[in-house]
């Protein structure tokens, strides 16, 4: 996933908040080191055009992680 796709689809929908979610083949839902910084390049991008993000969820076969709950966004 790139930033830029994210940001695009945003913007094409006209989005003022986003959730993004995805999920982890491995079944188990910690974030790795790559979806903290996507995430964090997404919530930068977002803000300086007026979108906030609200929340990235993870699923995995166990059950699922926040980022919000993670206190990462």
């Amino acid at each position: 996933v790139y930033p830029r796709e994210i940001i695009r689809r945003a913007l094409d929908l006209g989005a003022t908040a986003l959730i993004l979610a995805h999920n982890h083949p491995s079944g188990d839902p910690t974030p790795s080191a790559s979806d903290i910084s996507m995430t964090q390049e997404v919530v930068t991008i977002a803000k300086s055009l007026g979108i906030a993000v609200h929340d990235h969820i993870i699923i995995g076969r166990n059950g699922h992680s926040s980022f919000r709950s993670l206190g990462l966004i």
